[in-house]
């Protein structure tokens, strides 16, 4: 079957959903969205800081994002460090009593006399397949394609290495895979985020799984390098959330990076950093943009944030969010989800954006549109939606009003300048919730110390996942079974074709029933029966 053109044309032969194939459009970081050749994109990337070659950043470079496990001497003796038990009120996963203890050297068998893997503790394991049954039930799409998978098991012989949040939902994203015929090892991308009774669940049906909730950086890097290089394991597939699986293969075992049939990445940090080694001709294998996907984004982005942005801070505050004032750094698809949640259970909000276009959306929406530094001496929150570096600087915490809730909705912890702050007085109160405390008593409420609030402190809808996780079994599908040449070195997005596919799978939980066109209608409008409906520059 040829590959649909590169543009913003329907392909003549649309491609087919049940079997994905066709070339993925490649989008021009420097116009947009475009959709022309990544190799002439000019200047700095969008929501980026013009930033150094990704290839030539070390891996110190990005411990930023992860921190230290270990507290500043000025830190209030009343904090239990960062790896406490996790409290049902505030989160989403159960732990052991003996947080403290990293499993690295802990050498674990499972009941088949399997050992391949280092989580918290096995004896979760049942509580954790609950868990993981829990999400199946509200990830129908991920269940039918696993019923498909019996006829056909389109990635059989696949070695994926996974880097992504250890959640239910992943889990159930991982079972999929293997049904579809994947060998797979997996890890975590955030320190905080693992649910440990599910990672004991996935070791215990014999998966290799590396990751426990509390991590400490010299862990995180260990546990992506136990899934990286492997005795007997050359890896064909990379799944990877915030690109730092990608940075270490690169970096540290380039000729298996080389060997990798494609790369699927699913944050806007992950993407930014693909970008950077596809403009300087250093990205040596194709990758897939999920991120951008049209599904991906309004669903994940928007709708999910809309309502795990009100789950997470209520679970970790207790806070009421009616008649608060709160700015909300960024209006793209995550700031519009949480602005408008917040401002239907009564806050006041207001929006701060470098984007005019996203700037003039937010006043349409009747949300006041401000510097912060203008605001931040009356908020009583302050969340960051920018997916940037230092948007609520030092100088911003220092006038903020006493209890102030900060915390970030983006990926990455860089949004808030958190170091800034190590050297004050820091009490810890709950899991993921600090007081940082100046010398004249003043405290900040800070959550999840800077990352990502919704996963650190609570978990974010089965259904939701179920979205996301979709598009990206299609994508490694589609990168291990096209034939040689098919991609280039480059970065590619989803064909509308197999967006418009991942709703559809959706559609059936609602009773919703699409309307067909008669014969007339298509012919008038061009389009076929079956899709695609939209080209493929449409913006939903």
């Amino acid at each position: 079957m040829a590959s649909p053109a590169l543009s913003g044309r329907r392909p003549s032969n649309p491609v087919d959903i049940r079997k994905p194939s066709g070339s993925f459009s490649r989008r021009d970081t420097a116009t947009n969205g475009a959709l022309t050749s990544p190799a002439a994109a000019k200047g700095p990337m969008p929501g980026g800081t013009g930033a150094s070659s990704f290839n030539a950043a070390p891996l110190s470079s990005f411990s930023s994002k992860l921190g230290s496990k270990k507290r500043v001497a000025s830190m209030s003796s009343t904090g239990t460090g960062l790896s406490e038990s996790y409290s049902s009120t505030s989160g989403s996963s159960y732990s052991s009593s003996s947080e403290d203890e990293s499993p690295r050297e802990n050498i674990a068998c499972n009941s088949k006399g399997f050992s391949d893997f280092r989580v918290k503790s096995l004896e979760l394991a049942e509580y954790g397949r609950k868990e993981i049954q829990i999400a199946e039930q509200e990830m129908e799409a991920l269940m039918v394609l696993r019923r498909r998978a019996l006829e056909d098991r389109r990635l059989l012989g696949a070695r994926i290495v996974g880097c992504t949040h250890i959640t239910a939902q992943a889990a159930v994203l991982i079972e999929t895979l293997v049904a579809c015929g994947a060998e797979v090892r997996w890890c975590a991308c955030n320190i905080h985020s693992t649910q440990n009774e599910v990672a004991a669940a996935l070791a215990e049906a014999g998966y290799p799984i590396f990751a426990w909730r509390g991590e400490s950086e010299e862990d995180f890097w260990w546990c992506i390098e136990k899934c990286v290089h492997a005795e007997n394991w050359q890896p064909n597939l990379l799944l990877d959330d915030g690109g730092d699986a990608t940075h270490l293969m690169h970096k540290k075992y380039e000729g298996s990076f080389k060997l990798l049939r494609g790369i699927v990445e699913e944050s806007v940090t992950g993407v930014h950093r693909l970008y950077q080694l596809a403009k300087t001709g250093k990205l040596t294998v194709p990758a897939i943009n999920v991120n951008d996907s049209v599904v991906k984004a309004k669903f994940d982005n928007h709708y999910c944030c809309r309502e795990s942005i009100l789950d997470s801070i209520k679970r970790a505050t207790d806070t009421m969010f009616g008649g608060k004032h709160i700015c909300v750094c960024g209006y793209g698809e995550v700031g519009k989800g949480c602005a408008s949640a917040l401002k239907g259970l009564g806050a006041i909000v207001c929006v701060t954006e470098i984007d005019p276009i996203c700037a003039l959306q937010a006043s349409f929406d009747g949300f006041s549109v401000v510097h912060l530094e203008e605001v931040v001496k009356n908020m009583d929150m302050v969340i960051t939606c920018t997916g940037n570096k230092r948007v609520v600087t030092r100088e911003h915490m220092n006038n903020l009003k006493n209890g102030c809730i900060v915390c970030n909705m983006g990926h990455s912890n860089t949004e808030i300048d958190v170091e800034s702050v190590r050297a004050l007085q820091w009490q810890h109160i709950r899991s993921q919730v600090d007081h940082v405390i100046w010398p004249d008593g003043k405290r900040m409420v800070l959550l999840a110390e800077g990352r990502l609030v919704n996963l650190c402190c609570s978990s974010i809808p089965s259904f939701v996942v179920s979205i996301a996780a979709s598009t990206q079994i299609l994508a490694l599908i589609e990168l291990f079974r096209a034939p040689s040449g098919r991609y280039k070195h480059d970065v590619y997005l989803l064909p509308k074709k197999m967006d418009e596919y991942v709703a559809s799978l959706h559609l059936g939980t609602f009773n919703a029933h699409l309307t067909e066109m008669t014969d007339e209608q298509a012919a008038y409008l061009n389009i076929p029966h079956n899709g695609p409906f939209k080209p493929q520059y449409y913006r939903y």
